[in-house]
């Protein structure tokens, strides 16, 4: 599922549920079981979504309803995808430290 063009800083509960077809107490039970999702909420204590927030949901709804994944197996999915990218962040700075050493030994021997 594409999501349309997020312009807004902020959308309702009853926005998000029609960007993704669902009712909102589907929205409110996904935001109960993935502790990724953490909308605001206003004085009246009506929930607002940001597009952080609307990304995510768009994650969840490709595991559970596209890919078929369970909420259990979908939880386990986004942590290891977390994971993953912290592997890989940390890689990355160690190759980018080598890199560093490397360039300066090669200019120390020129």
């Amino acid at each position: 599922m594409l999501l349309p063009e997020l312009t807004k800083l902020y959308y309702s509960i009853g926005e998000v549920a029609e960007i993704f077809g669902v009712a909102p107490s589907m929205i409110r039970y996904w935001e109960s079981e993935f502790h990724q999702i953490k909308p605001g909420k206003n004085s009246k204590g009506e929930r607002k979504y940001t597009s952080k927030d609307i990304e995510m949901l768009q994650h969840i709804y490709h595991l559970v309803k596209e890919k078929g994944f369970t909420i259990d197996g979908a939880k386990r999915e986004l942590d290891m995808n977390k994971q993953n990218k912290k592997d890989k962040e940390s890689l990355l700075k160690r190759l980018t430290e080598l890199k560093k050493k490397l360039t300066n030994l090669k200019e120390s021997l020129s």
